[in-house]
């Protein structure tokens, strides 16, 4: 194969015509002798059904964010029984666990989510949730309508996995079991953000961070990758109209905040359609609350407008902040009222890493089957794991959950109350998990 290689970079220097195909046939070459030197590390029947059975466990007794005591104790446990160095409430819940492989390497960072949405399950699975929690002041039902569950089992899974073979990993593995990503509660701090900001990556940064999230929109075992920007930012606004109360039948004597307001959204509108590149990257404002007045005949002296901005490139987050708040401000002012308008930055794009993806994809392939890996399509929603992917290379892939023969288009989808998860995907999530760190320093 060498041979055939250098052949091809002979006939390059040669004849500068070729160089292209050379490169193109350098690639193909190196990526195959990679796939024919990596070994499949399955894990064995009974590590399967351990893993089911922590995933059933989970879901039956799930918490919400930074009160996830009960599922970060149990995984404190597991990682202590393996012989790792753990530490217990990183950003309130989190647990870390280190594993030191037996030769020099890179350290890779694998990250779970451990928390459930205040959702009240209507599934028929006999472990279904019928847990009640607290949530902005009112008792909810509490379920993992996310597949958080899955992920927290699958990690534990690949973390005995790799324990049990320590002295083969070249490098350290960093397991990374997180609070809160879908969002701390009012008032509170938590996700991957506060974990960073609690020193993380502090002593031990990693080379890189892998994460897989389930994913309804998938049959069970597909995985769903992209280079490049995955899923959205996600960033809050409000906009405080102000004008002068008067009667309904003189608003002359006043100023409309609402007449004022239904102008500023739709104006707003032309930010992604007429005021930054669309060809650049897709763009989303919606209005999602509308708060004002409290009888037909009388104008306010107010209206509230709250609403949420995605978008998938951190330049262009920043041109819609700044042209949201004068398009407000200039609007309001048409009309003698006055905006006030509050941006409340949340998640970053998630972005892979290209070359990270490009490294991995003979592993992700191998384990999944090539047919079944694909690549996703964008998705508007958002993912903390953002934080992540923004100190150092990372890659977050979906993991199809979806049984065969089911149609993912119409399967109930995450933070429903019918979410279902075919658990034969366990398997691939922590091979996955498993390959991805034995087969990174080979690559």
């Amino acid at each position: 194969m060498l041979d055939k290689f250098e052949h091809a970079l002979h006939v390059a220097r040669k004849f500068p015509i070729a160089r292209t195909l050379a490169v193109i046939a350098s690639v193909s070459l190196s990526h195959a002798a990679l796939a024919e030197n990596l070994e499949l590390r399955a894990i064995s029947a009974d590590l399967e059904q351990q893993v089911i059975e922590w995933r059933r466990d989970i879901h039956q007794h799930p918490e919400l964010s930074n009160r996830e005591f009960r599922t970060a104790a149990l995984v404190a446990e597991h990682l202590e029984s393996l012989g790792m160095e753990v530490q217990t409430e990183v950003a309130h819940t989190g647990v870390v666990g280190f594993l030191r492989g037996g030769k020099p390497g890179p350290t890779i960072a694998l990250r779970a989510d451990m928390d459930a949405l205040p959702v009240t399950e209507q599934t028929d699975v006999p472990f279904a949730s019928t847990a009640i929690g607290e949530y902005r002041g009112q008792e909810v039902g509490v379920m993992h309508a996310c597949g958080h569950d899955l992920h927290v089992a699958i990690l534990m899974g690949a973390a005995q996995h790799l324990a049990s073979i320590q002295d083969e990993i070249a490098g350290n593995v960093m397991f990374i079991f997180q609070p809160a990503e879908e969002g701390a509660p009012p008032g509170e701090e938590g996700g991957a953000e506060l974990m960073l900001k609690e020193g993380l990556f502090s002593e031990h940064k990693p080379d890189a961070v892998l994460g897989i999230h389930v994913w309804s929109a998938g049959t069970t075992g597909t995985i769903g990758y992209r280079e490049g920007a995955l899923m959205a930012s996600s960033d809050r606004f409000e906009i405080f109209v102000k004008g002068e109360q008067t009667h309904g039948s003189r608003p002359w004597g006043g100023v409309d905040p609402i007449v004022a307001a239904a102008q500023i959204i739709n104006n707003v509108q032309t930010i992604v359609s007429r005021q930054v590149d669309i060809t650049a990257a897709p763009a989303v404002v919606s209005f999602g609350k509308i708060e004002g007045g409290v009888r037909n005949n009388i104008i306010p002296d107010e209206v509230y407008l709250e609403g949420t901005i995605r978008n998938f490139d951190m330049d262009i987050r920043q041109q819609i902040f700044k042209k949201l708040e004068t398009t407000a401000v200039h609007t309001a002012k048409s009309s003698g009222a006055e905006a006030d308008v509050h941006i409340h930055e949340g998640y970053p794009v998630t972005y892979n890493n290209p070359e990270l993806v490009q490294r991995l994809m003979p592993t992700t392939q191998r384990v999944a089957g090539t047919d079944n890996v694909h690549q996703n399509e964008l998705v508007t929603g958002a993912e903390d794991f953002s934080f992540y992917a923004n100190e150092v290379p990372g890659m977050f892939v979906f993991l199809g959950i979806t049984p065969p023969g089911q149609d993912p288009a119409t399967a109930p989808s995450n933070h429903s109350p019918h979410f279902y998860a075919d658990e034969d995907a366990l398997k691939v999530g922590t091979e996955l998990f498993v390959n991805w760190v034995l087969d990174y320093p080979k690559s």
